[in-house]
């Protein structure tokens, strides 16, 4: 699939030069070959500046020699993977003192800044983050999607007349590739599933251990594989320790260095008190589809043996692909949403729960199924009743063609109504 990568940059470009008026520094974080480098090139030729590429490992050493020097450039100043020279961020910090101008700063970095030890977050409080994500179906197709604008505020946008052309096949072939910008590019599935296992090791191997000095190196992409098993499904670090006999604090260590360089998000639990018989704990997803489906080695040829384990593994991670497309949409949303996920002890749940500041409520179920059936409606329907005018809608997304609205504030629609 050839990705409108212009397109792209055009968007975000802008969101980044109104952003840049109003903050004396951004950063971009986002796993690598999300297009972080492409977007801080793009700012940088429109601004007329250089890039320091902190991944040349000339640059690196220059900048880490002085980095007092290298942050006085023409500004934005604009360095690529910053989490390789830490020092930088403390004589960003000391011009900062100085002169606290919007506008001077433009960082990318691969690992997540929240993440850095509490010594290296000299910029909290200075520095506005922007998440980049692998590339959503609407930006591959060129559009900007509206779904979550829709779920909260336009009820009637959530129905069409018109049945979806999308096939099971079809949302089989898009979930496999995810939205890594080279993944998708890449000719075939075999040579999509050789560059996820190269770019597992890359990321390992150059970034987690920079951050870490991890003993058991060989042990995190097990466990990676462990938590693409587990995507879409309750946290359960102690689980994963018996399974791979370790420590559960070690195993807690792991999973946070896998979070820092985005490869794993957890999704919180809904946070209103409805009950003592709402779970508390997280959910975890891989940062992508196609990440999690080569760590399986799920395949269309193994879907379409229809074998019961397979189909379960890739219901779950269509509930990620489907999470993900919704929390890409939050960076161009008209409301700033907060996301979440609700299950009771009983099973009754709710994939995504989003939520507005002023406390509209919307939840969204995923099925990866050509038909609905009422007990799927279980956990938005209680999210229903106990939050009463608060809950604004819940959406069923399924592998189906028709949406309609099935009862008061419950709505089903086909998976593509997330960018068509």
């Amino acid at each position: 699939m050839a990705v409108p990568q212009t397109l792209i940059v055009r968007h975000l470009q802008k969101v980044i030069a109104r952003r840049l008026t109003e903050e004396p520094v951004i950063v971009l974080n986002g796993a690598r070959t999300v297009g972080k480098s492409t977007l801080l090139q793009a700012s940088a030729r429109a601004h007329g500046v250089q890039v320091l590429d902190l991944d040349d490992l000339a640059t690196r050493q220059a900048v880490a020699a002085d980095p007092a020097f290298f942050v006085t450039a023409p500004e934005p100043v604009c360095i690529d993977e910053f989490q390789h020279v830490l020092p930088v961020l403390d004589a960003i910090k000391a011009e900062l003192n100085r002169d606290l101008r919007p506008g001077r700063y433009l960082l990318t970095g691969s690992t997540r800044y929240a993440t850095l030890p509490v010594a290296s977050q000299s910029l909290t409080g200075r520095a506005h983050v922007i998440s980049l994500w692998p590339l959503s179906q609407g930006e591959m197709r060129g559009r900007r999607e509206t779904f979550l604008d829709r779920l909260m505020f336009d009820p009637d946008g959530l129905v069409a007349s018109t049945a979806s052309t999308t096939t099971r096949s079809d949302y089989e072939q898009m979930i496999l590739a995810g939205g890594f910008p080279i993944a998708v590019g890449r000719p075939t599935p075999e040579a999509r599933r050789r560059w996820y296992r190269d770019f597992v090791d890359m990321v390992i191997e150059r970034d987690v251990l920079e951050i870490r000095r991890v003993r058991q190196r060989d042990v995190l992409p097990r466990i990676l594989r462990q938590l693409a098993a587990q995507t879409a499904q309750l946290l359960n670090p102690a689980a994963v320790a018996r399974a791979f006999e370790l420590d559960k604090s070690t195993v807690n260590d792991f999973i946070r260095l896998l979070e820092a360089v985005f490869l794993v998000h957890r999704l919180g639990a809904y946070g209103r008190s409805l009950s003592s018989q709402v779970s508390h704990a997280p959910k975890a997803h891989l940062v992508d589809s196609g990440l999690a489906a080569s760590l399986l080695a799920i395949t269309e040829g193994r879907l379409a043996a229809r074998a019961p384990s397979t189909l379960t593994e890739f219901g779950h991670i269509a509930e990620t692909f489907a999470v993900n497309e919704v929390l890409k949409q939050a960076g161009w949303a008209q409301f700033q949403p907060t996301f979440s996920h609700f299950r009771t002890k009983d099973g009754r749940e709710v994939d995504l729960v989003c939520e507005t500041e002023d406390g509209r409520i919307a939840g969204v179920e995923i099925k990866a199924a050509s038909s609905v059936e009422d007990h799927d409606f279980r956990g938005l329907r209680l999210l229903r009743d106990r939050l009463g005018e608060d809950f604004v809608r819940g959406v069923v997304l399924y592998l189906g063609a028709r949406s309609y609205m099935n009862e008061d504030r419950l709505y089903v629609a086909p998976l593509d109504r997330l960018w068509s």
